[in-house]
This record gives C-alpha cells, sequence and structure tokens, in this order.
C-alpha cells in the first residue's frame, strides 16, 4: 500500500492510484501541441534550481570568506555561520548565483532585478547595482547565456504579465542586448496572487506557477466572505491555480498554446526541481479564513494551525484539489471546502485528488525551495530540500509563525521525518507585522562553491551561509 509522510513524520495511507509520469526527457510524451524542448546545451551557468555539484572540490575552510561576528543578525545550527552579504536590495525576492559567484536578485514593486558583486571575497557585495529597472519581479534565473525574469506589470487589473529574457555575459553585470518575450500575456492574479515564478529544467522546460485570483473560487465581488457558495465547476482552474509548460528557448510563446501540466494548486511560490530526476516541485500556499464559517466550529487555534502548507511532487496531469478541498493536519486528510457543502470532516469528492508528501504550519507561506547539490554543507543536506517561509499574518491568538528557512528531509519521493528549522531569527518581534526589524525570506539560491543565499523582501537584506565545521 502506497503511504504518504507529513512533515511531523506520521505515515498516513494513500488510497488513490497516483498518475505516474516523470519530468525526465523521454519519460513521457507532450501533448499534442505542447512546446517541445530541444537537445540541452552546455551551459556554464546552471540556474540554481537545477545547479550541479561544481567540477572540483569546494575550497578548504581556511579559504572561506569569514563570517559576520553575528551572522548577520540570524541563527544557524552548530559549524555554520552567515555574512550579510547585501543591504538596500528594495523589494528582493527570488535569486540565482552567476558562475563567478555575481548574485541576481529580481525585485518587487518596480525594482526590476539587482546585479550584486563581491569583489574581493569577503562575503560582502561591494558592487550593487541595477542588471535592469522600470518594473516589478518575483523571479530570477540564469540558463544558457540568458538571464529570465517575469516582468510584472505597473497594472496588473489589465495589463498581462510575461517571462522575458536577457543576453547576458557569463562575467557582465549588465545585459548584452534588449530583453526577448518567451511567454506572453499571463494571467495577472489581479486582484490576487500576482507573482509568477518558474522553475527551468536542464532539457528547457519551464514550469510556470500561476497563482489564483481568489482565496476559494468565490465570486470576485464576494471573495473570502463566509456562507457564499464558490463556483462549480470554477472556472479559475481553466487559466489560473496550477502550473504550466513552456519552452525556455522559443520566444513569444502563449499559455493558450503550452501544457496545462497540473491543476488544482492555489499558488505555488516555492518551485523547483529536483536535479537528480528534472522531478517537479511545489509547496503551496494554503487557502485563509476557515473560521469564518461558524458551522465548521473552528476555535482560533484551529483556524491558525489549518489548512496546512503542503508539499507537492507534481507530475503531469496532476490534480490538487482547490478550490473544492483544503488539506487538515488534524485529520491528516484532505476534507471538502464549507464553499462547497463541507463541514470540516466530510472528504467526498476530495478522494479524487492527488496527495501530498508532506506539510507544514499554517500560513507559513512558503516562498522559496531548493534542493541542496554543493559540496560544502554535510552530506546529509543532499537528503532533502530546503524551503524559505515568508511567514504568517493570520495564526493568532497564537504567535504568527514561519519568518525562517526550514530543511525538510526527503525519502522516495516524500518526507521521512519532521522538518528542521535551520535558519532562523529574521523576524524579532513576529507579532508585530510594522516592526521594522523584522525580515521575512522569500528567496533561496545556491553558489558554485555551495554556499546558501537567502534573501529578504522586508528590509532588502541577502545573507550568505556557509559551513566552517563544528
Amino acid at each position: 500500500m502506497n503511504t504518504r509522510v507529513s512533515a511531523s513524520g506520521s505515515r498516513v495511507p494513500n488510497t488513490i492510484a497516483r498518475l505516474i509520469c516523470l519530468v525526465t526527457a523521454g519519460a513521457c510524451a507532450a501533448p499534442a501541441g505542447a512546446p517541445s524542448p530541444g537537445p540541452a546545451a552546455p551551459d556554464p551557468e546552471t540556474p540554481s534550481a537545477v545547479a550541479l555539484p561544481s567540477p572540483g572540490p569546494s575550497p578548504r575552510p581556511t579559504d572561506r570568506p569569514p563570517c559576520d561576528p553575528d551572522n548577520g543578525g540570524i541563527t544557524l545550527p552548530a559549524g555554520f555561520c552567515a555574512t550579510l552579504f547585501a543591504d538596500g536590495v528594495t523589494g528582493a525576492r527570488q535569486l540565482d548565483v552567476a558562475a563567478n559567484g555575481d548574485v541576481f536578485v529580481a525585485g518587487e514593486d518596480g525594482n526590476g532585478v539587482w546585479a550584486l558583486r563581491d569583489t574581493d571575497g569577503d562575503g560582502h557585495a561591494d558592487e550593487k547595482g541595477k542588471f535592469a529597472d522600470g518594473f516589478g519581479a518575483s523571479h530570477v534565473a540564469l540558463f544558457e547565456g540568458h538571464l529570465y525574469v517575469d516582468h510584472q506589470p505597473p497594472n496588473p487589473e489589465t495589463e498581462p504579465t510575461i517571462i522575458e529574457r536577457y543576453p547576458r555575459h557569463q562575467d557582465s553585470l549588465s545585459p548584452e542586448g534588449p530583453p526577448e518575450t518567451i511567454v506572453a500575456d499571463l494571467p495577472s492574479g489581479a486582484p490576487g496572487h500576482k507573482t509568477r515564478n518558474f522553475a527551468i529544467t536542464r532539457d528547457g522546460s519551464i514550469y510556470v506557477n500561476v497563482g489564483s485570483p481568489t482565496d476559494a473560487c468565490q465570486p470576485a465581488e464576494h471573495d473570502r466572505e463566509p456562507d457564499v457558495a464558490g463556483l462549480d465547476p470554477c472556472p479559475q482552474l481553466d487559466t489560473t491555480a496550477g502550473i504550466w509548460r513552456f519552452d525556455a528557448r522559443m520566444p513569444g510563446q502563449t499559455q493558450a498554446g503550452a501544457e496545462h501540466f497540473a491543476r488544482g494548486i492555489r499558488n505555488a511560490v516555492a518551485i523547483t526541481t529536483n536535479p537528480d530526476d528534472d522531478t517537479l516541485w511545489v509547496a503551496q500556499h494554503g487557502r485563509d479564513n476557515l473560521g469564518e464559517w461558524e458551522h465548521l466550529e473552528f476555535t482560533a487555534e484551529d483556524n491558525a494551525e489549518v489548512p496546512a502548507e503542503e508539499l507537492f511532487q507534481v507530475n503531469r496531469g496532476d490534480d490538487y484539489g482547490w478550490p473544492y478541498c483544503y488539506f487538515d493536519p488534524r485529520l491528516e486528510a484532505r476534507v471538502l471546502a464549507p464553499e462547497y457543502g463541507g463541514d470540516g470532516v466530510t472528504v467526498g469528492r476530495c478522494v479524487a485528488f492527488d496527495q501530498n508528501v508532506g506539510w507544514f504550519p499554517g500560513h507559513w507561506a512558503p516562498n522559496a525551495m531548493m534542493f541542496y547539490t554543493g559540496r560544502m554543507f554535510p552530506d546529509r543536506y543532499q537528503e532533502g530540500v530546503f524551503l524559505a517561509f515568508h511567514g504568517s499574518w493570520n495564526r493568532a491568538p497564537l504567535t504568527q509563525g514561519g519568518f525562517n528557512v526550514v530543511f525538510q528531509p526527503l525519502g522516495d519521493g516524500h518526507a521521512t521525518g519532521p522538518f528542521e528549522v535551520f535558519a532562523d531569527g529574521f523576524a524579532p518581534n513576529p507579532n508585530d507585522e510594522d516592526a521594522p526589524e523584522n525580515s521575512r525570506p522569500t528567496g533561496l539560491a545556491q553558489g558554485r562553491d555551495g554556499a546558501v543565499y537567502v534573501s529578504d523582501d522586508a528590509r532588502g537584506r541577502i545573507w550568505r551561509i556557509v559551513y566552517v565545521g563544528e
């Protein structure tokens, strides 16, 4: 009997037969009309999401840059230390690291793409500028001599988002030419989730998350209102709340001509691929407001913990059940949403949907995920995945949670035990949303030497974490 395992380590029977179909080239035939990536070309800069071990050994501990005495204000396990690599990187979201150590950071709220360089190897960027400007962005990736970025419109109510790429020399902090549109006319997500995070595989597939515009597919004018039924069937599933597959090398694509790879995923800001097999992994932002449905009889504490944030290993054709269902960690089961007749315990149609492979505390907001492939950290960190949690706003009366980076051990495609808080201390005052001393982790990347970079979009900070031995 198949099982899935929660992030707390408990095994749960999975009676649903999953569609087994790896994303690796040649393992599955693409549907008719879907873009077909060509053979991979040699690339000196593999994206962080699919980073491979460097051909040479990592530097010896004595060769690594010194760490800040206070680790840049964060706490780490024994043997690790950090520098505050950069500050004032306004709107910093996802980031990627070039082969020469240059760091590129997506900037929301009109901040384009930042470029950072450490010229003297002391673990601090001493050159900071803009690679591109004049638009908002939440994701960047380096692939085959180009920088890819989601270009957010200034007016998301009426303008679409695009994925574009800039030609870039491997040692340059500025583009070598104008951008080229790879994917045009993506739904902007207004008034809901606007980020269009993506992952690029070695064969040139680009998987794009298109988050839902609503909490549970109620009519837009009644979004998040209790006692208002959801639309059934949900029309938003045709163009949002899922993953679409494109060809990273082909300009001028649209969503209509792409492969609708998976659906029923409310919003997968954290998206990556496993470099061992190119399988796709995402962590979902769960829905809100269950406590406002009186017939569920949720306590305030129940509302803080339900639903859990879910970890999915996504295969072609998967459907994870949004908006019809949510995952209740108390029951260790997916149950019917109140907008669709749910009473808090009935499974109903939810039995037909694909299952998670792990879960995390409610409302923590997973914003980035990364498989570690370097040689600097101890070997055990290659047996799992790192996740950056942006932090909650709606866990009262409990203390707001998240605001950290965790490591989730994995084995055989699912969580094998409880997650471990790896980096913490980003938000010393988590219950004060406006506290100026709070940072919010939102991006992860790995350098070629094995160092891990963490970004923060509240204070515009970037940390560089290294292992120096216990």
